[in-house]
């Protein structure tokens, strides 16, 4: 099969069928085979992009990662009380605290500054979504 871009679900859907073609050869041509990954993945990228997760659920999955307990995020979020303040969306990061978690837990800043996608809570109100700084 010639290698060409691909532009089409069809396209993509033969690309992937000659991808496992070539991997279930014994010997595939290697070069080959990061050639139609590589155009596969440019198309997926485009086609299908996958949303940074939201903040809180990117500690809580770093913690289960690492074995980490609410008390280990201390260090990065100041104190015992930031920290449930935090995880229960009572409290937004701010930038020393994201800045401590990124290097501290090394979770890529982007995700950690970009707003939750579950609404803060604050006191006995109902939640709301925080106003952007402006």
């Amino acid at each position: 099969m010639k290698a060409k871009v691909i532009k089409t679900e069809r396209d993509h859907q033969a690309a992937l069928a000659y991808i496992e073609t070539l991997m279930d050869k014994a010997s595939p041509d290697e070069a080959e085979l990061e050639l139609w990954s590589l155009l596969v993945e440019k198309y997926e990228e485009e086609h299908f992009p996958i949303a940074a997760p939201d903040p809180i659920e990117a500690i809580r999955f770093r913690m289960e990662q690492a074995g980490l307990a609410p008390v280990d995020l201390e260090p990065y979020l100041q104190s015992k009380s930031k920290v449930s303040e935090v995880m229960n969306r009572k409290r937004p990061l701010s930038i020393s605290m994201i800045r401590a978690l990124h290097r501290g837990l090394q979770i890529p800043a982007e995700v950690l500054v970009q707003e939750s996608q579950a609404p803060y809570f604050v006191g006995n109100t109902k939640p709301r979504k925080l106003k952007p700084a402006t």
